[in-house]
């Protein structure tokens, strides 16, 4: 039952952080790409999806970390220095994703539909903070996966 538990929580991660994570890294060059062209509907069409993946699917992460703090719990492991090491990254990511990338993008999507031009400084810098948020979740994947000293034997 505990392998299950495990493999349905990554499973769960993957399904619910995956997107977001490619959404938001694809939206910098799209970004860029809309303000390079401005009578390109179709590119300003592509970053306001790809804008509303990343929103939508944040809000669906939030069950990853419900249902790790539940797995975590029945399997009696919740002082276990990995699971905190991963709860701290993962409050981390999500403070990124929605004080950092979800603005900005916003951000940019505005600037795009209302001035059709960006400074690549503003997409270079959403990178940097998509990037961070996917280290940060490349890190909580490897934790849960790997479980350095666990001994649940799951």
């Amino acid at each position: 039952m505990t392998k299950i538990l495990l493999s349905l929580h990554v499973l769960a991660a993957i399904i619910a952080i995956g997107p977001v994570s490619v959404a938001a890294s694809m939206f910098p060059p799209a970004a860029r790409n809309a303000g390079a062209s401005e009578s390109d509907t179709s590119t300003a069409a592509t970053i306001q999806l790809l804008h509303r993946v990343c929103r939508v699917y944040a809000g669906i992460g939030l069950a990853v970390p419900v249902l790790g703090f539940a797995t975590a719990s029945y399997m009696g492991i919740l002082g276990s220095a990995w699971l905190i090491a991963s709860i701290i990254l993962t409050a981390a990511a999500a403070g990124i994703l929605v004080v950092l990338v979800l603005p900005n993008q916003e951000k940019l999507l505005a600037h795009i539909t209302t001035n059709g031009t960006i400074e690549r400084s503003h997409t270079a810098q959403l990178a940097m903070y998509t990037g961070l948020f996917n280290l940060l979740w490349a890190a909580v994947t490897v934790l849960m996966v790997v479980r350095p000293g666990s001994t649940t034997g799951a």
